[in-house]
């Protein structure tokens, strides 16, 4: 044993390395599969169960792809100053054990969809066939990568309309691609901002130089001006005054959607994030208290 390594008693165990790599944390993502029933005003215990069930889903799907993911990028991620704590890269948890339980979520996940209702198993395969291509190769290619996120998230929406059998709207989906659009190049703007500091030029595995850091930010703030005037435009449209009786609430939530994600931006500049934008939400005092204020309005113009 050299002094460059750690102790076998430091490596954590394999159900608990394999419990790291499923990432549970990045559930929290697939809580997107509720958005339709809040947004149709559909509150009720069916609709709660359906997108429920799709939630599951989606979870066991995306960890599924999380560890093929882990698999295919462990080379790479070796060379990254935080990745190659993963449990595949650092050798706690075994490349074929991830594999086999890879395949095993995916086949539970489309199996249950496949039992309980078609239009559901057609949103969680076409995600999950979306997400292996992104593992594959997508994820490679220049710009490809983020659009493709950014189809990702929407997805998950999709699959909450599927299974609910809400249609989905215009609004909702163009909100949703040019939101998460936006987080999706605010991730890849922090880790070339991150590696520029750490004198690095370019990603392993990825399509992007640390020269690219400006452009990616100027199209990602660009990407979050049209989700906050598409959400603008939904406030004064028919859907609203068919949905609230007090829309003009609605309308406080304009500047604290500018203001919460201005503040993203200028904190990713910064180098200030350093997870995925959502995990990085999901911890953030302040954008919690955004986020609480935009429900009251919404609650106050039911």
């Amino acid at each position: 044993m050299t002094a460059d390594t750690p102790p076998v008693s430091h490596r954590p165990s394999v159900p608990r390395a394999l419990w790291r790599a499923l990432r549970p944390r990045h559930w929290l993502k697939n809580l997107l599969v509720f958005v339709p029933m809040l947004a149709a005003h559909a509150l009720h215990a069916g609709t709660a169960l359906q997108s429920l069930l799709a939630f599951a889903a989606f979870c066991l799907c995306a960890s599924s792809a999380y560890l093929l993911n882990d698999v295919l990028d462990a080379a790479d991620d070796r060379h990254h100053p935080v990745k190659r704590h993963r449990p595949v890269a650092s050798g706690a948890l075994p490349a074929p054990l991830a594999r086999l339980v890879s395949g095993l979520l995916a086949l539970t996940a489309l199996a249950a969809c496949a039992y309980y209702d078609a239009l559901l198993l057609l949103a969680v395969a076409v995600y999950f066939v979306a997400t292996v291509a992104y593992s594959l190769y997508l994820k490679r290619l220049l710009m490809v990568d983020t659009v493709m996120l950014a189809l990702l998230h929407t997805l998950r929406v999709l699959g909450g309309c599927a299974v609910t059998r809400i249609e989905p709207s215009f609004w909702l989906l163009a909100f949703s691609f040019f939101l998460f659009l936006s987080l999706a190049l605010l991730k890849r703007h922090s880790e070339l901002v991150n590696l520029h500091r750490a004198g690095k030029d370019k990603t392993a595995g990825r399509g992007y130089a640390t020269a690219d850091r400006q452009p990616i930010g100027m199209m990602g703030m660009n990407s979050a001006f049209v989700s906050v005037v598409i959400f603008m435009l939904y406030f004064n449209s028919e859907n609203v005054l068919k949905l609230y009786t007090h829309p003009a609430w609605l309308f406080g939530i304009v500047p604290l959607a500018m203001l919460w994600l201005g503040r993203l931006w200028m904190l990713s500049f910064r180098g200030e994030v350093h997870d995925d934008p959502l995990l990085y939400v999901s911890k953030d005092p302040f954008s919690l208290v955004v986020i609480a204020a935009c429900a009251g309005l919404g609650a106050a113009a039911l």
